[in-house]
């Protein structure tokens, strides 16, 4: 490296990668769940600091933090009750700033969790604001009088007919003063009014001070939901519901591109951008958004974290209505996303987060073909145009939780589902049945580190319990097994950052329609890479499949996943197998 923070040189010949994030791979860090130094069951700083080898083996070049600030916890450190401190339980600012240095000293940098389009009921601004009518804060949060022609309190008074992402309304009644807040999460998760420019104010103070404290960036939670149409319509109530969809009226709202040009004039302007990351969580956001919020000439953000893919496996009732996926629309899903962004802005790429199952379990075969589904599932993802992401654990295959019955459950929204659904009489195992599949504890298992006590984890039995499976799916029995998914993680990873065709080649889908088969190629310049996949547990026939030989036929054998000669006839592939060419 010429400088540790300057990015890795590119290939010798090829021109430098500009901006650094083009051709990085970025580590999810969910802090609660990663290493515990301490020894209270809850994963720290101090652990993550134990643990930076691991992640500079791997060869990712920044972790993204989940929040580390204080928080009582509602929604496991997304209700914030301070932005500008480190949550106790997860050490303090001196543990903070050592993590900072330590990354940077290693080439590695730290983007931060920035959770402002609502804060902790318990953050002082929110205690002042619900004071009474008159605070000088009143106007921070979304406060309303009951529905004209109502009572408060009574069913039906809430100022709109708005449904939380957590389960019923999205307004609590507040006695004292007879109004009633939003929150389009918990009700402990009061909504913050980006309408007032005194909190628009504040939120850039803070992300100036995390900023100056040595940060590179920040993921941006729900960040299109911060403009909600002020004149607070209701929503369109489905056949099946009592309340209605406000969708419409606070995503991508009417001054969202206002807010976000006005942020990074406040907060990035005067500092090297380039040098810096904003990614947006952007639920719902369509390709045409995406396109508006991630070009650079609009300064606004660098990309966006969208659902499309993530939500083709939701049925007719919602999230926990899961369905089988059809690969034909998942390939259309990611080809929509590459050939929309493939001229302006720039694609994320995840199978997992802290919000979604283990992909292995959702996506793969988390049984006889754990490691092959996993490192098929790593090659069409981390090879496509785009910043991939790993979360915690991926790069080991982890799998779905071993949830058995609701006493397991620490999630809020997966216990609010599981109340409601069992309370509206619906069979309660069938309830827990789609919330294994699809709940988010699945992903907030500890890391599993070795095969001793606790994972390895910490001395002290987790704050949720450790996957059953720590003894055989553990970090260091991966590191030193060259066929593990930990090393066909690796070797993606210097990929991307070896070959420039990978960070900026073009983008073709092969055999579209092909029920079994993921494949596509890269092409920059007379730079050709192919990759070809089949996401299935049968044995697949690709003679026939015209444009994926005609590719392949250019392009020598590279490597693959389930250890075939390189000289192996092409004419079918193994189950779960995955090849890449290049040339």
């Amino acid at each position: 490296m010429t400088d540790t923070l300057a990015g890795r040189e590119p290939a010798a010949g090829l021109p430098p990668i500009d901006p650094w994030w083009h051709s990085a791979v970025i580590y999810q860090i969910y802090p609660r769940s990663f290493a515990d130094a301490n020894g209270d069951g809850i994963g720290d700083l101090r652990g993550i600091l134990q643990h930076l080898d691991h992640l500079e083996d791997l060869g990712v070049d920044a972790i993204w933090l989940s929040p580390i600030y204080p928080s009582p916890g509602d929604d496991n450190g997304y209700d914030i009750s301070d932005y500008e401190a480190i949550d106790p339980v997860l050490g303090t600012l001196e543990d903070f700033d050592d993590l900072v240095a330590a990354l940077h000293a290693r080439g590695m940098r730290l983007v931060m969790d920035l959770v402002v389009n609502h804060t902790s009921d318990e953050h002082p601004w929110f205690v002042e604001s619900a004071s009474g009518p008159d605070s000088p804060k009143r106007d921070w949060y979304w406060w309303r009088p009951a529905r004209p022609g109502t009572l408060a309190g009574t069913s039906g008074a809430e100022p709109t007919n708005w449904e939380s992402f957590f389960s019923g309304p999205v307004w609590q009644l507040d006695p004292a003063s007879g109004e009633y807040y939003l929150h389009l999460f918990s009700a402990k998760q009061p909504d913050l009014n980006w309408e007032n420019p005194d909190v628009r104010q504040a939120v850039y103070r803070m992300m100036r001070w995390w900023l100056d404290r040595g940060i590179d960036g920040f993921r941006m939670d729900v960040i299109n939901l911060i403009s909600k149409d002020p004149s607070l319509p209701d929503g369109a109530v489905p056949p099946d519901g009592t309340l209605g969809d406000g969708f419409p009226h606070y995503a991508a709202g009417p001054r969202i591109h206002e807010f976000l040009q006005e942020m990074h004039r406040e907060v990035f302007a005067g500092r090297d951008a380039a040098d810096l990351l904003t990614v947006g969580e952007m639920p719902g956001a369509t390709v045409e958004q995406a396109r508006l919020f991630t070009d650079p000439e609009r300064r606004e953000l660098d990309m966006v974290f969208q659902f499309d893919h993530v939500g083709l496996d939701h049925g007719p009732g919602g999230k926990f209505d899961v369905q089988p996926l059809d690969l034909v629309e998942l390939k259309a899903s990611f080809d929509r996303w590459q050939r929309g962004l493939a001229d302006v802005g720039w694609n994320s790429l995840y199978w997992n987060n802290h919000d979604q199952p283990r992909a292995v379990s959702r996506f793969g075969d988390d049984g006889a073909f754990r490691v092959a589904s996993a490192t098929a599932l790593a090659a069409v993802l981390h090879l496509q145009r785009g910043t991939p992401y790993v979360y915690q654990g991926e790069e080991l295959g982890m799998t779905n939780a071993r949830l058995r019955t609701s006493d397991d459950l620490r999630d809020i929204e997966s216990l609010r589902h599981y109340e409601l659904a069992v309370a509206s009489g619906q069979d309660s195992e069938r309830v827990m049945d789609s919330i294994r599949r699809i709940g988010r504890d699945n992903a907030r298992t500890p890391m599993p580190w070795s095969d001793e006590e606790n994972g390895g984890f910490g001395s002290h039995h987790p704050w949720i319990d450790i996957h059953p499976d720590f003894a055989e799916v553990n970090a260091r029995q991966q590191r030193q097994d060259p066929s593990s998914v930990f090393a066909f993680y690796r070797r993606l990873i210097r990929l991307r950052h070896e070959e420039r065709v990978v960070a900026a080649g073009r983008f073709e889908l092969l055999a579209p329609g092909h029920p079994q088969v993921f494949a596509y190629r890269r092409d920059l310049d007379d730079r050709r890479l192919v990759v070809i996949a089949n996401l299935s547990g049968e044995v697949v026939a690709i003679a026939g499949i015209a444009d994926v030989q005609m590719s392949v036929s250019a392009a020598p054998f590279l490597f693959g996943n389930v250890g075939r000669p390189a000289d192996a006839r092409l004419d079918a592939l193994q189950a779960w197998e995955a090849r890449i060419f290049l040339g």
